[in-house]
């Protein structure tokens, strides 16, 4: 049987700016700047974040506000709409679904799998819900399992796992330090040379 493609993508740094450090700007805080391109473990990254969160009282609709705000990146609409045509394409994402939604909306809603939070009456994050350990490369492990081909691209240490299962990794517009860490890996840095070499494999 011949094998159909699939596309995963993460989603901040890729489609949208990160969100976290919006919200650090917004509200003052430079802690909360730290992304996954800086810390590798994810739950001590996310630790972190409720901590600072909880001392600051801020809540989760404080988040959203700031969420509100952000717009996609120049071109992503296009590639987005572009890659929903001519293939399967799926936004991976370390996000959650209460932050989502508005970027979603912007970007056409293509399919996103991502976590939850929880949240208590007064509207603090006070946890989250992963979908599944390592979703993101369980993911990418499933459509396999289903004779596709996938292509995976991202752009941090939370979607190395999930490049190196893909049949083809890409590191997109990634820091330098992430970089150093998987030279193995292809980078690319703009949307013309990811459209450009997605067709060559599709």
């Amino acid at each position: 049987m011949k094998k159909l493609h699939a596309v995963c993508s993460d989603l901040e740094g890729v489609w949208v700016p990160e969100v976290w450090i919006n919200v650090a700007e917004r509200t003052g805080i430079p802690e909360l700047r730290l992304t996954t391109r800086d810390i590798k473990n994810y739950d001590e990254l996310m630790q972190h974040r409720l901590k600072i969160l909880r001392e600051r009282n801020l809540t989760l609709l404080d988040i959203q506000r700031v969420i509100a705000t952000i717009r996609p990146l120049h071109g992503a609409l296009e590639i987005i709409n572009w890659l929903k045509r001519v293939t399967r394409f799926i936004v991976v994402s370390d996000t959650f679904v209460e932050f989502a939604d508005p970027l979603m909306e912007q970007l056409d809603r293509p399919t996103l799998f991502c976590h939850s939070l929880e949240v208590n009456s007064s509207g603090i994050i006070t946890g989250y819900n992963l979908r599944q350990k390592d979703a993101k490369r369980e993911t990418v492990k499933a459509l396999k399992s289903l004779n596709y081909e996938v292509i995976a691209f991202g752009d941090s240490y939370n979607d190395i796992s999930m490049l190196l299962e893909a049949d083809q990794g890409i590191l997109f517009r990634p820091p330098e330090n992430v970089i150093k860490d998987y030279p193995d890996l292809p980078v690319i840095q703009d949307y013309s040379e990811l459209k450009c070499f997605l067709e060559a494999r599709l």
